[in-house]
C-alpha cells in the first residue's frame, strides 16, 4: 500500500462508517416505524413503569431523527463541558414538551411534527457547513438557543407518540408514567451519545481526513433531513386522504400502482391522440 492509499484509507472508512450508521437508523426505523405499534399498547396495559422506560429508551435508540440531530450538535465538540452544556440544553427542552404537552394532553399531527424535526437535521448540517457566513452573509443564531428551541420541538415529538399509549386518568399514574417514558429516553440517548462520542473521537485523530469527512458527513445530514421530511409529508398526505392513500400496506402498494397504470394509460391515449391528428394531417 502506498504512502498515498494509507492517507486515503481513514477518510475512505469514516465514509463507509457514516453511511452504515445512518443506514442502520433507516432500516431501524422501517422496524419500529417510530412510533407506537400495537404491541407496544399491549405491553403497557400488561407491563409496568419500567415498560415504559424500555419504550422509552428504544424509541430514542431507533429515533433516527433524533439521533441525526444530536450527531450534528457534538460534530465540532472537542470540550466535555461543551458537549454536557449543549446535551443539557437539550435535554431540558425535551423535557419540558414531553412531559408537559403529554400532561396537558397538547397534540398536533405527529407527521407534520416530525417534519419539522426532519427540517431542524437540514438546519444543524447547514449551520456546521458555516452555510450561514458562506451563503446567507450572516452570523450564525445563538447555538445554545438553537439546540434548546429544537429540543423542544423534539420533545413534543415524542409527546404526540407517546400520547398514543394507554396513559390512564389516574394523576398519579400518569406522572410517573410520563417520567417514565422521559427516563428511558434519556438512557437511549446517553448510549447513543456514548457511541457518537467514541465514533468522532476515533476520526478525529486524523486531522486532515476529518475534515474531508466532516464535509461529506454535514452534507449528509442535510440530505437525510430532506428524505425524512419528504417521508413525513408522504405519511401526512396518506392521513389527510386516505380514500385515496390508505394507509394499509397493501391497499398503500396497489394504489400506488393504480396511480402509475392511471398515468401509463393517460400517456397512451394521449400517444394515441397524436398520432391521429399526425394521420389527418398527413392525409391534408
Amino acid at each position: 500500500m502506498t504512502i498515498q492509499q494509507q492517507k486515503q484509507q481513514p477518510y475512505k472508512i469514516g465514509v463507509y462508517g457514516l453511511f452504515l450508521f445512518i443506514g442502520m437508523m433507516f432500516i431501524a426505523s422501517n422496524g419500529f416505524a417510530h412510533g407506537i405499534s400495537d404491541s407496544d399498547k399491549q405491553a403497557m396495559l400488561d407491563g409496568g413503569y419500567i415498560e415504559y422506560i424500555w419504550l422509552g429508551a428504544v424509541h430514542m435508540l431507533t429515533g433516527y431523527d433524533h439521533l441525526l440531530f444530536i450527531f450534528g450538535v457534538i460534530f465540532f465538540l472537542t470540550n466535555f463541558r461543551d458537549i454536557v452544556t449543549f446535551i443539557t440544553a437539550f435535554t431540558i427542552g425535551h423535557s419540558i414538551t414531553l412531559i408537559f404537552a403529554t400532561l396537558m394532553k397538547i397534540t398536533a399531527n405527529y407527521y407534520l411534527v416530525d417534519a419539522v424535526i426532519a427540517l431542524s437535521v437540514c438546519y444543524k448540517g447547514f449551520d456546521n457547513l458555516d452555510g450561514f457566513k458562506k451563503y446567507l452573509n450572516m452570523k450564525s443564531p445563538n447555538l445554545l438557543f438553537v439546540v434548546f428551541i429544537f429540543g423542544l420541538i423534539h420533545g413534543f415529538g415524542l409527546s404526540t407518540r407517546l400520547q398514543q399509549l394507554p396513559l390512564g386518568d389516574d394523576m398519579t399514574g400518569l406522572i410517573l408514567r410520563i417520567l417514565s417514558f422521559n427516563v428511558g429516553v434519556e438512557l437511549g440517548q446517553i448510549a447513543a451519545l456514548a457511541g457518537m462520542l467514541l465514533f468522532i473521537k476515533v476520526w478525529r485523530k486524523n486531522s486532515s481526513s476529518f475534515m474531508q469527512f466532516s464535509t461529506i458527513s454535514n452534507a449528509g445530514l442535510i440530505a437525510a433531513g430532506l428524505f425524512l421530511f419528504g417521508m413525513q409529508m408522504h405519511g401526512y398526505g396518506h392521513m389527510t386522504n386516505s380514500e385515496e392513500f390508505p394507509l394499509n400496506k397493501d391497499d398503500h402498494y396497489h394504489t400506488h400502482l393504480s396511480m402509475k397504470e392511471g398515468k401509463s394509460n393517460a400517456l397512451s391515449e394521449e400517444d394515441q391522440s397524436n398520432n391521429l391528428s399526425e394521420g389527418l394531417m398527413t392525409l391534408d
